[in-house]
């Protein structure tokens, strides 16, 4: 028998919820904090399941620090199966090829999955304009590489015949003007003064351009999806319908169920296939948030970006917690 094991941050609801599941399944798992996890780790033989640190930073300019702080910690982890018999739920190799937005959408393309563009990426917003008329493209999302929960996510959109620019984002100047900080509130900004500042310190972070698709709708929304896939299977899918652009639902947009949305059975079918496929194409990932995308009209899907810690969805853990009691059953099947 391996000892099961949960390596992240005491007092989070994944924690909470996946330590329900694991008692209501009869699982003892053995909680390890980053803060000391090296001097705790167990010895013998392990099964390990990480979860993300918590980053309680507000400051954009640090994205790309944490997060190579995090891949530095994945890397150790990686090495510490050399010295001992450890098993990961997900691996930290594929966690951290996930944690890099670019390097994710890379992989998915060379594996012939429909993903959304990617364009090149500007230095300035006169390269982005440049790029934009290049490519016959008059609005885009600009992302830093490395982030989520729309942390630097900016929609940007220029109108051709006029010049007049909008960006929706979460990102505001620091009083100082000289950097940028996560409000966690979505603005419109039509002053393109404002405008070109932002977009050019969000451009500095590092980050991906890519084609701002239009969204299927429902009942005058437009909404995304996310699913949770584990094991190739489909345990969870909730659509995220918004008046504007940004649908993370945090931003106060609203959730839905993936069935009340009245979709064929053929998109469906489509949409399993590809997050399964999308899967595929990491080895030693087993559980993964995909963000998916279906085009107005064609109800095309299309992979916005993968998350390997993408399994905690309010809707489910305050309703049947069905995500973590299937990890549960998978951890079991696994010692």
């Amino acid at each position: 028998m391996r000892q099961p094991v949960l390596l992240g941050k005491p007092d989070t609801k994944r924690a909470h919820y996946l330590g329900r599941a694991a008692r209501e399944a009869g699982l003892h798992v053995l909680f390890l904090d980053w803060d000391s996890w090296k001097k705790d780790f167990p010895e013998g033989k392990v099964f390990l399941k990480i979860d993300p640190p918590v980053w309680d930073s507000c400051f954009l300019g640090q994205l790309g620090e944490l997060a190579e702080d995090y891949r530095q910690k994945l890397r150790e982890l990686g090495s510490l199966a050399k010295k001992q018999d450890v098993r990961f739920f997900n691996h930290p190799e594929a966690i951290g090829t996930l944690l890099n937005k670019r390097e994710c959408k890379d992989r998915l393309r060379r594996a012939g999955l429909a993903v959304t563009e990617e364009l090149p990426a500007p230095d300035s917003m006169d390269q982005l304009l440049e790029i934009m008329e290049l490519h016959q493209v008059g609005q885009v999302f600009i992302k830093p590489s490395c982030g989520s929960g729309a942390a630097g996510v900016a929609a940007f959109r220029r109108q051709k015949r006029t010049g007049q620019m909008v960006l929706y984002t979460c990102a505001r100047q620091t009083p100082e003007g000289d950097g940028l900080i996560n409000t966690k509130k979505l603005r419109r900004i039509t002053d393109s003064g404002q405008v070109v500042s932002i977009v050019e310190k969000i451009l500095k972070l590092g980050c991906v351009v890519e084609r701002w698709y239009a969204k299927a709708e429902y009942q005058g929304y437009s909404y995304d999806l996310r699913a949770v896939v584990q094991d190739g299977k489909m345990d969870f899918c909730l659509a995220r319908l918004s008046e504007g652009p940004v649908t993370n639902l945090h931003l106060n947009n609203h959730p839905l169920e993936f069935k009340a949305l009245g979709l064929s059975g053929t998109v469906a079918e489509e949409l399993e296939e590809l997050c399964r496929r999308g899967m595929e194409a990491f080895p030693g990932l087993r559980s993964a948030g995909i963000d998916i995308l279906l085009e107005k009209g064609s109800l095309k899907p299309r992979i916005i970006e993968m998350n390997a810690q993408g399994d905690l969805i309010y809707q489910d853990i305050y309703g049947e917690n069905v995500i973590y009691k299937r990890q549960a059953e998978m951890i079991r099947a696994s010692i």
